[in-house]
């Protein structure tokens, strides 16, 4: 876990590698992660999260970035989507109205991260 400057905000980078992330628990797990670091984002690896995080419809995606959200952090999900999306309209358009809106974000690579996350519009 590493700490990184992305556009004027402060991002915790999570490792690839570690415990799957679904629960309100694990967010509250990885907002503890960040107690007395000057930490505005956290991003974490599409590998890290349970398997079935994006099937929009158990609501865990949502209730784990509205557990980070109350506690005034951004989410970045880094990583490579596409087949999930290829198979729910749901999650396509949850993505699209997500980085719209810029509070949280997600992205396919560091670039992408790095092109959009945070930018002033």
């Amino acid at each position: 876990m590493a700490i990184e400057k992305i556009n004027s905000l402060n991002v915790m980078l999570l490792d690839e590698i570690g415990p799957r992330l679904g629960s309100e628990q694990d967010a509250l797990d990885v907002i503890g992660a960040t107690y007395g670091l000057d930490v505005d984002a956290v991003a974490i690896p599409v590998s890290r999260f349970a398997p079935d995080f994006f099937v929009l419809g158990n609501k865990q995606a949502g209730h784990f970035i509205q557990k980070l959200q109350n506690y005034s952090l951004r989410l970045i999900i880094l990583g490579d989507l596409t087949e999930a999306m290829a198979n729910s309209k749901a999650l396509t358009d949850f993505v699209g109205e997500t980085n719209r809106i810029g509070h949280h974000f997600f992205a396919g690579d560091r670039a992408a991260m790095e092109a959009g996350f945070g930018r002033t519009r």
